[in-house]
């Protein structure tokens, strides 16, 4: 058995997760896991093309597709979103981020396309979460652990999103999540076709990623993992069956977390990264200027500032965030990739050529990933090095 196997096997011996996919690549060379089973105390064993919710490393992927509007010149990185987002085009802000919701300030300067690319356009989430602007993005938007058919039509949200102040004026601060889903919205507006269309043409069918999409076809339904919590006294909690919320495709497709995929369709996305916007078969999808951008840390230190739940002394790409320092035994400098809540993580090194996906069906129980991820990521950097 190899280190892969064996570290997968001991977080299903002790019930941590039911099953997981693990990929781990270099190159040519690479190692696919498949361990557990598809479902808590069920008979059918986790496969290589299991399916999974994949939430937020949907982040990278609606990040791609914003920069290749930007390069078909349909919108600039300075283009005012307004012009396609009319509700942000005069945004409140509360006075300061521990005022009222209704102690507001006009913004002092309007959300642009880059804005929302670096995810300091005022919306989302800060380490401090009792602050008043968060509490709506939660009540009013659904914000969170994904629940697809639980969310408002497009413009219904974003009607709702426009009656919530900012927590801060725009360009100041990096806050989490919010700004990907209105990277979706935009995609849509932009391009006059869904979301969920716009990447199935330009990403999904180019890179054979025909896993990947905002609902499970009926046909693959049996591919697809349960989804559970862990509850108070340790057990797992059934969240989402097979059958359940991403069996058809919801009102509201979200850029920030609404993927299902498996680890191949995602590697296929890591591939084209790595190889500066070029597919296996030579397509074009991005060019290396874009790449470049979507891996380098875009922050200042200032708009960094209070981030450290999330980021944890990282940077911020376009879609996921950039390992500044070796602050932590798994960091590496340069090394792209983010984690979903529903139990994901997806990483790539430019400077290597390294991936490591990994994929479970166990809710996370906050910003911290948990031991497994983090032994993995250690796994990971171990298996670049040799």
């Amino acid at each position: 058995m190899t280190a892969l196997h064996t570290l997968l096997q001991r977080y299903v011996d002790d019930g941590t997760v039911p099953g997981a996919v693990a990929l781990i690549a270099r190159g040519d060379r690479v190692e696919v896991q498949a361990v557990g089973t598809a479902s808590a105390g069920g008979a059918t064993p986790m496969t290589r093309d299991a399916i999974f919710r994949i939430a937020s490393i949907t982040k990278p992927i609606v990040a791609a597709a914003v920069l290749m509007l930007i390069e078909d010149g349909r919108i600039g990185l300075d283009d005012q979103v307004a012009r396609w987002l009319p509700e942000l085009e005069k945004p409140q802000v509360v006075r300061t981020p521990d005022a009222p919701v209704d102690d507001t300030v006009p913004a002092v300067r309007p959300i642009t396309v880059r804005h929302l690319l670096d995810f300091t356009a005022g919306y989302g989430f800060t380490s401090d979460f009792s602050k008043p602007a968060l509490a709506p993005l939660f009540t009013e938007l659904n914000q969170g652990p994904p629940r697809p058919q639980e969310v408002a039509p497009t413009d219904e949200w974003m009607a709702a999103l426009a009656r919530i102040p900012l927590l801060h004026q725009p360009g100041e601060t990096w806050l989490y999540n919010t700004c990907s889903e209105l990277q979706g919205v935009l995609i849509a507006r932009v391009s006059g076709r869904s979301l969920g269309e716009f990447l199935a043409e330009r990403i999904f069918e180019p890179l054979g990623m025909q896993d990947t999409g905002f609902a499970v076809p009926a046909a693959d339904l049996g591919r697809f993992t349960s989804y559970y919590r862990t509850g108070p006294d340790g057990s797992l909690e059934l969240v989402d069956a097979p059958d359940g919320q991403w069996s058809t495709e919801p009102a509201f497709l979200s850029g920030a977390g609404g993927l299902v995929s498996t680890v191949d369709d995602w590697h296929a996305f890591a591939r084209m990264i790595l190889a500066e916007g070029v597919s296996d078969t030579g397509h074009r999808l991005l060019s290396p200027e874009s790449v470049r951008a979507m891996l380098t840390d875009q922050l200042t230190a200032g708009q960094r500032a209070g981030s450290d739940l999330f980021l944890e002394g990282q940077g911020w790409g376009y879609g996921a965030a950039v390992d500044l320092e070796p602050v932590h035994p798994w960091s590496v400098p340069g090394r792209y990739g983010w984690v979903g809540g529903t139990g994901t993580s997806a990483h790539l090194h430019p400077g290597t050529g390294a991936v490591g996906i990994l994929l479970t069906q166990v809710e996370l129980g906050g910003p911290t990933a948990p031991t497994l991820l983090r032994e993995f990521w250690q796994l990971t950097n171990h298996a670049e090095q040799q």
